[in-house]
């Protein structure tokens, strides 16, 4: 374990200095880390000072300090809120787009030069997006989407591509009972998506079926991100809409080289039954009642 806290604690430290946290002018702008990501949040379409700081995970002291200086240098402005004078709204200034377009091209040059001095840059991403999934894993947030969308489609794709891989017969999504993207969406049923910090990293869909009747389909949580309990939080999610959505009965089936799913069902509530469908990949069939 020793062995392990030190390996930790250098990767800690190797961190911090390669991207440069430490830095009192982080990518040469003349501002600390700190008051860059702020800038970028802001950048990012973050405008409520009270979701800015819980977005960033900062203290409100100190979030009203980055916010006094970015306004002394004229790049943000700091107003009421319209709808609620309580709240505080933040913008950037034109000065303020000017640095935030900046650091966008500072900050990108720098990620394709890490990738560029990495012999295996696949690698290096996998090893990143395992990383970011266990130190984000409390701002995971599940949303529901278009199954049409950007977000929904890279799950989908990726998902169709992982079972390519894992079926022994491969798999074709022409030939599953692959739902409209109609049946995914309300007052039919739903799509859900996972997303951390602008990557979507799981999905699940609702696909109505009848009055009280639903399937769960397209459940798939990112390789890196496995092993943080997002599929039993995905579940739960659209077994909520279901209920919003007066469902009373749920199915699902899956494939025999996905044992991991099966276990996730057989644990969380679902009871095997009998084959509902004709569809070529589906081995074991599952409901469950809401």
């Amino acid at each position: 374990m020793d062995d392990a806290i030190r390996r930790v604690r250098r990767f800690n430290r190797a961190v911090t200095t390669g991207v440069g946290a430490l830095d009192a002018s982080f990518l040469g702008r003349g501002r600390p880390l700190g008051a860059a990501r702020v800038i970028n949040a802001i950048g990012q379409g973050r405008s409520d000072v009270a979701v800015l700081r819980e977005y960033l995970g900062l203290e409100t002291s100190l979030m009203s300090r980055f916010l006094r200086g970015l306004e002394a240098e004229g790049l943000v402005e700091t107003l009421p809120s319209l709808h609620d004078a309580r709240r505080r709204v933040v913008s950037l200034t034109k000065a303020g787009k000017t640095e935030y377009r900046a650091y966008e091209t500072l900050s990108n040059a720098q990620a394709k030069s890490m990738l560029a001095n990495h012999s295996r840059p696949e690698e290096l991403l996998a090893a990143m997006d395992l990383v970011a999934s266990v130190l984000g894993r409390e701002r995971i947030a599940i949303e529901e989407a278009d199954p049409r969308s950007e977000a929904a489609s890279y799950c989908l794709d990726a998902y169709y591509a992982e079972l390519s891989q894992r079926f022994e017969q491969g798999f074709e999504v022409s030939r599953s009972r692959n739902p409209a993207a109609e049946q995914m969406i309300r007052p039919h049923g739903a799509f859900l998506v996972a997303m951390s910090d602008g990557l979507a990293i799981g999905c699940v869909g609702l696909k109505g079926v009848s009055a009280g009747l639903a399937e769960i389909k397209r459940l798939w949580v990112a390789p890196p991100a496995r092993g943080l309990g997002l599929s039993k939080r995905l579940m739960e999610s659209v077994e909520d809409v279901a209920r919003d959505l007066s469902i009373k009965t749920l199915r699902l089936d899956t494939n025999r080289a996905l044992p991991e799913a099966k276990n996730l069902y057989l644990k969380t509530g679902w009871n095997e039954i009998g084959r509902f469908n004709d569809d070529p990949y589906a081995d074991w069939f599952f409901e469950k009642r809401l």
